[in-house]
């Protein structure tokens, strides 16, 4: 069983990583068309700075399960590091489900963030009006990612299957 949540957690993780990457690429070239447009042809495309956050939302966001797998998040061990091998599991299973706990919380509240801005028709202040919930939808997905990452990273720490 827990294989199969690993498995499936992975294959989650990857997929955000990779739409992470798509979305970059495509922020950077949003960004060079604006800057190629404004710099030879004086022309701008008017949603570069807009679309340009939210794309920077995006990859964060989808992001986060992939880095926190790959074990690239900041992690302080200065005191850990002197801890035996059963009190630095004790840390990672407390750290985790405090982790754990702390995206569902996130995660409880974005969706109701961006389901209030769907309800209310909010729009951006920028020229294109964008609805605001779709800039909002990466945010709960992302947290939801790091929330099931965090999980399974607590549950093989309790099975010391790490």
């Amino acid at each position: 069983m827990l294989t199969l949540l690993d498995k499936f957690r992975r294959g989650l993780s990857l997929g955000g990583a990779y739409l992470s990457s798509i979305l970059l690429v495509i922020l950077v070239a949003l960004i060079m068309t604006e800057i190629i447009g404004r710099s030879f042809f004086d022309y701008s495309t008017m949603l570069a700075d807009e679309y340009s956050g939210y794309l920077y939302l995006a990859v964060v966001f989808f992001g986060l399960a992939f880095t926190f797998e790959s074990d690239a998040h900041i992690r302080i061990n200065l005191v850990t590091s002197r801890l035996g091998k059963k009190a630095q599991r004790f840390m990672d299973v407390f750290a985790g489900i405090l982790s754990t706990s702390v995206m569902l919380f996130a995660l409880y509240y974005c969706w109701l963030y961006m389901v209030d801005s769907h309800t209310m028709g909010m729009l951006s202040e920028g020229v294109s009006e964008t609805p605001l919930y779709l800039a909002q939808i990466p945010m709960p997905i992302g947290l939801g990612l790091f929330a099931l990452a965090s999980f399974v990273f607590t549950i093989k720490r309790i099975f010391n299957d790490i």
